[in-house]
């Protein structure tokens, strides 16, 4: 089990992510980073007219992979890119690409000194990942990158769900790996 310390730096909630006051949010992206429905166009969207610039010079993100601008209109200082894997039958990867974005999303953020990430719930919707299986995985890539990291890195991660079925549903399974 790991330390009951790593449970105590994860946070769920319900929300805007958008509204955020954290050090780095986390868009659920597409490859081209062009900005799209859901997560990603309510993060454009907030962002401003700087955000598709800054995307367009990073030059797309393979799946798996996270990249990194300024947040622009936004109350966090980053927005890190990430883009999950589009769910087909479980047997091509995905969750390893899904664990991927999360693991990676964390790296990029300390790099550029954030202490603080909020996380969407990704690839759970267009992209069809199951949302409890998706959720498990990114409460463990989470926790397991918390505990290898210590507590030099990020002093807290936010995995924020819109609506209250997702938000339950994170709850739960939260607080039975938390135990």
């Amino acid at each position: 089990m790991p330390n009951t310390d790593v449970w105590a730096r994860i946070a769920i909630q319900s929300g805007d992510i958008t509204k955020l006051e954290t050090d780095a949010i986390v868009n659920a992206a597409n490859e081209q980073l062009a900005g799209g429905g859901g997560v990603d166009g309510a993060i454009h969207r907030a962002a401003g007219p700087e955000l598709p610039v800054a995307c367009a010079a990073l030059g797309g993100c393979p799946t798996g992979d996270a990249k990194i601008t300024p947040g622009f209109n936004l109350p966090a200082r980053w927005i890190v890119h990430t883009v999950g894997p589009v769910y087909r039958d479980g047997s091509r990867d995905e969750a390893a690409l899904l664990a991927s974005c999360y693991q990676r999303s964390m790296q990029v953020a300390v790099e550029h000194g954030a202490r603080t990430v909020a996380f969407p719930a990704i690839s759970t919707g267009v992209y069809g990942y199951p949302f409890e299986d998706a959720t498990r995985i990114a409460i463990d890539t989470v926790a397991s990158f918390l505990a290898s990291e210590g507590t030099d890195t990020i002093d807290q991660v936010v995995l924020i769900f819109h609506g209250d079925r997702d938000f339950d549903a994170a709850k739960r399974i939260f607080e039975e790996n938390a135990r």
